[in-house]
């Protein structure tokens, strides 16, 4: 392809990604389709020869769209939102025609030196001290199973990278049981293990119960196991269940273990201080994370990663083969150093791009609004004598169950057939989580581009659905 081809075809992918946000909204959410059937519209064997961007262009609105969930559409209320916001898709773009490995300050002092700004205006944003700096990682689930290494190695007195782990006491790393599994999956790859996580039992508001902690990380001690670290969950995903993080991080603290604070998707929400009450004390953490790519508006990859003390990360990670060595510079931050990857996208453009295009205040609003319309859709079923709020909004996350008086089968199935039939309608898209041992329908609001018309037509389609099952 040479440049002016390049030019055109760039064109063209514009205008249809112009196209594309503009009528997204008549789209059903969910992809209505069969598992397989994309696969059979595509050749089985690579082509030998080149093929005309005509026809790969063509192909691409044949085949891909409609084998698409639209994450971007303004009725997408399942899961947490992975927002992609105008302005971050365009920085998006030129990153990408750059294309720079971002590994090393020599690689790219442009994307190293905006990412530590980008990750101060964010830390500025979301009101923590200014001791903490941080990087961006790809996922919150990277960030995590970074602060558990650093846990693991700081307990280890820094000999488990060399040594391994083998004839070392068991790591202990606590969290409660309402927390993501992003932290089992970390225990896995951190060599620590899934029988070392130690849940604790949550109390009646969905927090960590402070005293079975202590008693937990004391019962350890007395059998010859190692307590490292807590995560402390803020916002979690199942229900935004949040701890109560002054207290377990002073309780990490007196027991001398590393807290990590896990505020992945209500993180964002701490821009309007209003929410900060969510996470009072976490200045007290050693490390934080928050996904600006979910809830804020940057695309996907972009988590924003906290640390009270750099050099206990470095420590950790960092490995400096001469080849990435940067030799006659004085003053260098290498955020390979930082994270588990060594390549790195320029992650910081798109944080630029938004925050700028759209401002704190801009921001702010568009999370207010999606707090206050999620409370009221909440009243609004509540109002309906065959619907039940089981958890009440956390932010913009609440909980509910279909409960006709009439029925007389298994709760849990019909909630279930309730889900995939609205999934099925296409105007909105929800998903089902377990809590208490009930399957409950899951509804967030926090897509970038959601109004407040969006959210009665989720009134409408919930209420509509269900009583024509």
């Amino acid at each position: 392809m040479d440049n002016e081809s390049f030019r055109y075809w760039s064109h063209q992918a514009a205008d249809w990604a112009a196209d594309y946000r503009a009528s997204i909204g008549e789209r059903p959410v969910r992809a209505q389709m069969t598992p397989g059937a994309i696969g059979k519209l595509i050749e089985a064997t690579p082509p030998e020869a080149p093929q005309s961007m005509e026809s790969i262009f063509a192909d691409f609105e044949r085949i891909v769209p409609d084998g698409m969930t639209h994450w971007q559409h303004p009725r997408f209320f399942a899961y947490f939102q992975s927002n992609a916001a105008p302005a971050a898709v365009i920085a998006e773009q030129l990153a990408g025609v750059m294309a720079a490995q971002c590994m090393l300050w020599q690689t790219s002092p442009a994307a190293t030196e905006l990412e530590i700004k980008m990750v101060d205006w964010l830390r500025q944003s979301v009101g923590l001290p200014d001791e903490f700096k941080g990087v961006l990682q790809d996922t919150a689930s990277s960030a995590t199973l970074c602060a558990v290494l650093t846990m693991r190695e700081r307990a280890l007195g820094w000999s488990g990278n060399q040594q391994g782990l083998a004839g070392k006491p068991a790591v202990r790393i606590y969290a409660s049981t309402r927390t993501h599994t992003s932290v089992d999956k970390a225990l896995w790859i951190a060599g620590i293990g899934q029988d070392n996580l130690v849940k604790i039992p949550t109390d009646e508001n969905f927090a960590m119960r402070v005293d079975a902690l202590r008693a937990a990380i004391a019962a350890d001690r007395e059998n010859g196991l190692l307590p490292a670290g807590v995560v402390v969950c803020v916002g979690g995903t199942s229900i935004g269940a949040t701890d109560n993080v002054q207290a377990v991080c002073e309780t990490a603290r007196e027991a001398g273990l590393y807290s990590h604070v896990d505020a992945a998707w209500a993180g964002s929400a701490m821009i309007c201080p209003e929410f900060r009450r969510l996470w009072r004390g976490v200045e007290l953490a050693d490390s934080i994370v928050i996904n600006p790519h979910k809830w804020l508006g940057a695309s996907m990859e972009c988590s924003a990663h906290f640390v009270r003390e750099p050099q206990t990360l470095v420590k950790t990670l960092a490995i400096q083969p001469e080849y990435l060595k940067t030799h006659g510079k004085d003053g260098l931050v290498n955020f390979s150093e930082w994270s588990v990857q060594l390549g790195r996208r320029f992650r910081a453009l798109k944080v630029w791009f938004l925050l700028r295009a759209y401002g704190l205040q801009g921001l702010r609003a568009r999370i207010r609004n999606h707090v206050a319309w999620s409370e009221q859709l909440a009243a609004r079923l509540a109002s309906e004598t065959d619907f039940e709020i089981v958890t009440a909004p956390i932010l913009s996350l609440f909980s509910f169950r279909y409960t006709p008086s009439n029925h007389d089968t298994d709760l849990d199935a019909l909630n279930l057939k309730l889900i995939n039939a609205i999934n099925d309608d296409g105007r909105i898209y929800l998903t089902q989580t377990s809590h208490d041992g009930k399957l409950v329908v899951r509804f967030v609001a926090g897509q970038f581009d959601t109004q407040e018309s969006d959210i009665d037509i989720a009134f409408t389609t919930i209420c509509e659905v269900a009583r024509a099952l």
